[in-house]
């Protein structure tokens, strides 16, 4: 029986004076799982996130919530709120960024969370966003439009919102003025799957964006379902490819919350590129041709997976001409058939084929063609040649298109070869689409940053993902437009933001030090800076 006072764990021990306390030591549950408090403060800052929406998101016009007492209150005080929105970005950014850091090259292995943590994880961040108005973008509001007016019986790829609908339907009024003229450029897939959500929403933006959330889910659940089979497929990890990829700030800024149509889009072109690489046979690969196609009918880009797919069977054939011309056959016949029936039974026909550059309209700062364009403009009106910023944005965004057109061709040419798998080369294909494109959103390179996350370049570049990912998910405006006094509010709200994660950093960090306690690994100094097990 033990004896108050006196050690008796081995041998030589001594009696001692008094009862001693005991080495303080992490406690069971954070030794289980070391990123018990990263996840619980990225929560927080999703919660943070929902709850600022309320007042600094991408509302309706009129706010559905005005006059209410507590759901209200936010939208009250719009720097307040998105203070708060910014905060909650940071805390979720950096819990993502200290998890990030706890996984090596071989994923979800001690002591990092496994597997499931991190699946539980990136649900449980995303649900507050889910349940919370739409941040980042407006784009929704014109996805509700369009899905109107093609319920209706007009065309939505010869008039715009405000045309068909007037300006002053509740449909209309809260698109961004630059987009009220501008006929749809999606496909049949999309703009049919958006009449029926008319059906039940009709005028009801509310219920109308909340199902387009649902929509935007389901691309989201193709991707988690997709990308750690492609992962094996390439030699990756698949808790470090979901962690990357699906748990991407980006997907749930952009995807879940922004509730942009790249979700439906990337998650079918991966299904299919999946389902595609799986066939063995001629007729095992239609499944898989025809998601892919069908995630072109939501945005075109999706159908250079048809190429990297392609490439990849026929070189499983022999690799020969003939084996290339054979593959080409039965995948552009399947295209063909699929877009021709998506076009037949929605009544929209091909009429998104001439709409598909409305976006070239805006000039995008992110876009290195456009930027070129804007510069070389710039210089001629310095030297006094005149404003031909117009015609120089032409020669450089042709330009930028034909050069993205040739790395896919190299790419292509390198799959066929055995040299780049099929999923690296799509993901490296479609990155150089987005950068040397006309328009570059943060959420465009998500077409090329999540099939990037399966392969086996990305875990070895993780550090760098990491922290282009980080950036990106910051830079984009909570309100996702103008809105007034913007010129001294919002600089205020961030610097308020930036204050208050200063002060979640600081709590959270000390609260971080005395669970570690002394003797803990580097995955417990990961908020402190210190570098990760490699």
């Amino acid at each position: 029986m033990a004896v108050p006072g006196l050690e008796t764990s081995g041998p030589g021990a001594v009696p001692s004076s008094g009862p001693q306390p005991a080495p303080s030591r992490p406690r069971a549950r954070d030794r289980r799982d070391p990123s018990r408090i990263a996840r619980r403060f990225g929560l927080t800052g999703a919660l943070l996130m929902a709850f600022g929406a309320l007042g600094a998101g991408a509302l309706p016009v009129p706010n559905p919530l005005n006059g209410l007492r507590i759901l209200g209150l936010p939208g009250r005080n719009v720097t307040v709120a998105i203070a708060i929105t910014y905060a909650g970005m940071g805390m979720l950014v950096l819990a993502w960024l200290w998890i990030g850091r706890m996984l090596n090259e071989r994923g979800a292995v001690h002591p990092a969370p496994d597997r499931r943590q991190l699946a539980r994880t990136g649900i449980v961040w995303a649900l507050p966003l889910c349940f919370a108005p739409p941040l980042f973008s407006k784009d929704v509001y014109s996805y509700l439009a369009q899905s109107a007016i093609t319920a209706r019986g007009i065309d939505p790829y010869v008039l715009g919102p405000a045309q068909a609908l007037g300006v002053d339907d509740p449909l209309t009024r809260a698109i961004p003025t630059i987009w009220r003229d501008t006929p749809a450029p999606y496909g049949p897939l999309f703009l049919g799957l958006g009449r029926g959500i008319t059906a039940p929403s009709g005028d009801d933006v509310v219920l109308g964006l909340f199902l387009h959330r649902v929509l935007a889910l389901a691309g989201v659940a193709l991707v988690i379902w997709a990308l750690p089979k492609l992962a094996r497929r390439c030699g990756v990890e698949p808790g470090l490819a979901l962690w990357l990829g699906a748990a991407n700030p980006l997907v749930l800024f952009h995807l879940v919350s922004g509730i942009h149509n790249e979700a439906l889009m990337i998650g079918l072109m991966l299904a299919g590129l999946e389902l595609g690489l799986r066939a063995q046979t001629p007729l095992g690969w239609l499944p898989g041709a025809a998601l892919i196609t069908a995630g072109g009918a939501v945005k075109v880009p999706a159908l250079l997976a048809l190429g990297f797919l392609g490439v990849h069977l026929a070189r499983a054939r022999g690799g020969r001409v003939r084996d290339v011309a054979f593959v080409a056959a039965v995948l552009a016949a399947v295209a063909a058939v699929v877009l021709g029936a998506l076009g037949w039974v929605t009544g929209l026909g091909f009429g998104w084929v001439h709409t598909l550059g409305t976006a070239n309209s805006i000039r995008s700062w992110m876009s290195l063609s456009t930027d070129l364009g804007q510069l070389s403009g710039q210089l001629g009106i310095l030297a006094g040649l005149g404003d031909h910023t117009d015609s120089a944005l032409t020669l450089t965004r042709g330009i930028g298109g034909l050069a993205g057109a040739a790395l896919c061709a190299v790419l292509l040419f390198a799959t066929l070869r055995g040299r780049v798998d099929p999923v690296t080369g799509l993901g490296a294909g479609l990155g150089a689409v987005v950068l040397l494109g006309p328009v570059v959103h943060p959420w465009y390179l998500l077409w090329a940053a999540i099939p990037l996350a399966a392969t086996r370049g990305l875990p070895r570049y993780r550090r760098l993902a990491l922290a282009a990912s980080a950036v990106l998910a910051v830079m984009v405006p909570p309100t996702g437009a103008d809105f007034d006094f913007r010129a001294y509010q919002l600089p205020m709200a961030i610097v308020a933001g930036i204050a208050l994660l200063a002060v979640a950093v600081l709590v959270v960090r000390g609260r971080h030090r005395a669970s570690a306690g002394p003797g803990a690994g580097d995955h417990h100094d990961a908020l402190a800076g210190a570098p990760p097990a490699s």
